[in-house]
């Protein structure tokens, strides 16, 4: 029954990572253009690497972008803005006149004032009115503070109902030129008393013209677009470019109005489902290669489901953001911060899979982007260097000199790309630096961002390894005081794994920290255990079995007191393999001989297990055999303590203790000589020179 709930679970593992890896699949080519791509890469000033190049179709060549520039930027020195004129205002002004000269003159009726006012009040209202139509009818100009600053010639358009008058800044009349006027013309009016309109009309002088940003932006566009954007055409069956031919600027000018016009007819006539095809094809392709570098060289990702997810989920959320920004028009993709993936990957996994992973990525965003080859060329360069540089998140100021080699791989990789595109560095493009320069500082989240998928996903970092291995932490505070014995044992024990584990390139850090708990659950009973006794032995008040299940539940409860720690599973792990299955020899052998005609189960004399699986679970384990066992020897010679150590490591093999290890033999063999360097040292053992090298 147990095997086929195995059985089922194997199968309900195999469908869930299909399911995934065909959702992650799935997302990633929706994000793809539907649109061909053209099939010729080129920069200017370099050779030609296809066959000749003939027009397979007829097309423009478009002017370069700096040429277009510079014609816009000759039209829109000359453009004349729209001023728009406002009847209404007129109107206004006129009835605002007639209302108080009305008012005025029944004052001056009231006061005898202006007598021929009030003898022949139409013709003064008659004139002012006419005066003001004739005013407004014109146009009173508001001008911006922009064309204020212009030089009197320049002419600006107004428009009056259904036509365009031009006038310079000279000709149009302002609200005081419109107040001189009156005061010029008003005594040459005929009239015997004109003083009495001047300060009614110039109360009710004011603009009615006004700059209109919505004609003058569509009038503007209008000029732009009658830009003509080509000069002279490619005819089908001419030839562009040469096998090995060198681009120049004119047949770089033609190359790129060929791929415009091509990309534009190709998607025309081709269905956008064979392009669909041709990413799905790549993406499930890609996906291939990385599924199966999981299964060969990092199984311990690809067996566990929620590990698969926390390395696919970069390859989604990097396509996804290289989309958004490339979507967006404004930011530059050199902004993404692709250097976080392998920086994070790297601490909680090897190297080789943190820049594998990257690569992937990087594939995914080149497909999306459109911006060449220069772009997958440098975001692989920062990947390298990001595994080269070995970032250490333990250290803020190794940490900032990786993200100063970052920057210095941006730039220098663009700097010699621009040398090869054109030979010089005129044309450097300093945002590059700006946009790089961001992507840096993004690249600092990884700090913050590796204890947030720690947490998570139930991984141990350096940073949090760092802070376990701080002996005023609890549980190894507890150890100090209840334990002392174990905990000189555990710090030994933490020094030898150390020293192999750097020998074999394995997690030195890990293991270390691991050894300082492995013994945890030796603060339940102490005195049970030789290293903390120091008087008279308990085990001789209990029978044999007693003794070795009190042994045993180190084991067990070391593993109940660190869940309640929490600390981490991988650490956990360590108690639970440091013994492996093996038995609790003294006792056992005692038991035997003490009953030679009961039958021994041999399962109560046994750890529980399960055996060490990784590099580091097995150096822990040899390195908790080999300290506590030598400690029994006394005064041994150096030849006795080498074979000591060799016949433990021997026992562990033969018991099936490293069966399930994933140590090799010639790594074995060289922890095994470190082992034996460090004992040497805590035993003081000096090497044993031949006779006659003595007597010299």
């Amino acid at each position: 029954m147990a095997k086929e709930r195995q059985k089922a679970w194997k199968y309900w593992s195999i469908f869930m990572k299909g399911v995934l890896l065909f959702g992650v699949g799935t997302l990633i080519v929706l994000l793809f253009p539907n649109n061909v791509k053209f099939k010729y890469q080129f920069e200017r000033g370099q050779p030609w690497r296809y066959e000749e190049l003939v027009a397979p179709f007829d097309f423009p060549i478009k002017k370069a972008e700096e040429e277009l520039v510079a014609e816009r930027d000759e039209l829109l020195q000359n453009f004349s803005p729209y001023y728009e004129l406002d009847y209404g205002i007129g109107k206004t002004a006129v009835q605002q006149f007639k209302t108080e000269f009305q008012q005025q003159l029944q004052q001056s009726e009231t006061q005898e004032q202006f007598q021929d006012v009030t003898r022949r009040p139409d013709a003064y209202r008659e004139f002012g009115t006419t005066l003001l139509n004739k005013l407004f009818n014109e146009g009173i100009v508001k001008i911006r503070e922009e064309d204020e600053e212009r030089e009197k010639e320049f002419v600006i358009q107004i428009v009056k109902g259904g036509f365009t008058e031009r006038q310079t800044l000279e000709q149009v009349i302002r609200p005081e030129d419109a107040r001189d006027f009156l005061g010029d013309t008003l005594p040459y009016s005929q009239l015997s008393e004109p003083e009495f309109l001047f300060p009614i009309l110039e109360n009710t002088i004011r603009p009615n013209v006004y700059y209109s940003d919505t004609l003058t932006q569509r009038f503007k566009e209008d000029l732009l677009a009658g830009v003509v954007t080509s000069r002279g055409r490619v005819s089908k069956g001419e030839l562009i470019i040469p096998k090995g031919g060198v681009v120049t600027d004119e047949i770089y000018q033609k190359l790129l109005s060929f791929r415009e016009q091509y990309e534009k007819e190709i998607t025309e006539k081709q269905s956008s489902r064979g392009v669909l095809i041709g990413y799905i094809i790549l993406t499930f392709l890609l996906l291939s290669i990385f599924v199966t570098y999981l299964q060969n060289f990092a199984p311990e990702v690809f067996n566990k489901n929620k590990q698969l997810v926390f390395v696919a989920l970069w390859l989604v959320a990097f396509s996804y953001l290289t989309f958004l920004v490339e979507k967006s028009g404004v930011l530059s993709p050199y902004l993404i911060p692709f250097g976080i993936v392998p920086i994070v990957i790297k601490a909680f996994y090897t190297d080789r899979l943190a820049l594998f992973v990257h690569l992937i990525i990087v594939l995914f965003a080149s497909f999306i982007t459109s911006q060449g080859y220069e772009f997958t060329f440098i975001q692989i360069l920062v990947g390298i260097i990001v595994v080269l540089s070995n970032i250490d998140t333990r250290n803020w100021s190794r940490f900032f000199y990786s993200m100063l080699f970052i920057f210095l791989t941006y730039a220098l990789s663009y700097v010699g790309l621009e040398l090869i595109r054109d030979g010089s560095l005129r044309d450097l493009n300093l945002t590059f630096f700006a946009w790089t320069g961001l992507n840096v500082l993004l690249t600092l989240l990884a700090y913050p961002l590796i204890p947030l998928f720690e947490r998570f996903f139930s991984f141990i970092s350096p940073i949090t390894l760092i802070e376990l291995s701080d002996l005023n932490r609890p549980l190894l505070q507890k150890l100090a005081t209840k334990a002392p014995g174990t905990l000189q044992h555990s710090l030994q024990v933490a020094n030898l794994s150390e020293a192999a584990a750097r020998e074999i390139g394995a997690d030195h850090l890990l293991v270390k920290v691991a050894a300082l708990y492995h013994d945890i659950g030796k603060t339940l009973k102490p005195e049970y255990f030789i290293e903390n006794q120091s008087g008279q032995n308990p085990h001789e008040d209990i029978d044999d079995l007693t003794s070795a299940k009190t042994i045993i539940e180190h084991v067990t409860e070391g593993v109940k007191i660190a869940q309640k720690a929490k600390l981490p599973d991988i650490l956990i792990n360590f108690i639970k393999t440091h013994h492996g299955t093996t038995k609790v020899e003294y006792f056992y052998r005692k038991h035997l001989k003490e009953h030679p005609d009961s039958t021994v189960d041999e399962s109560e004399f046994r750890y529980p297990g399960p055996l060490p699986r990784t590099k580091e679970e097995t150096i822990m384990m040899l390195a908790d055999s080999i300290e506590a066992a030598c400690k029994s020897l006394k005064d041994p010679t150096e030849k006795e303590l080498m074979a000591f150590i060799d016949k433990i490591i021997q026992h562990k093999a033969t018991q099936g203790q490293l069966d399930d290890s994933a140590m090799t033999f010639k790594e074995l063999e060289a922890c095994t000589k470190v082992f034996k360097k460090i004992m040497r040292s805590v035993h003081h053992l000096r090497i044993e020179y031949p006779e006659e090298e003595k007597q010299q």
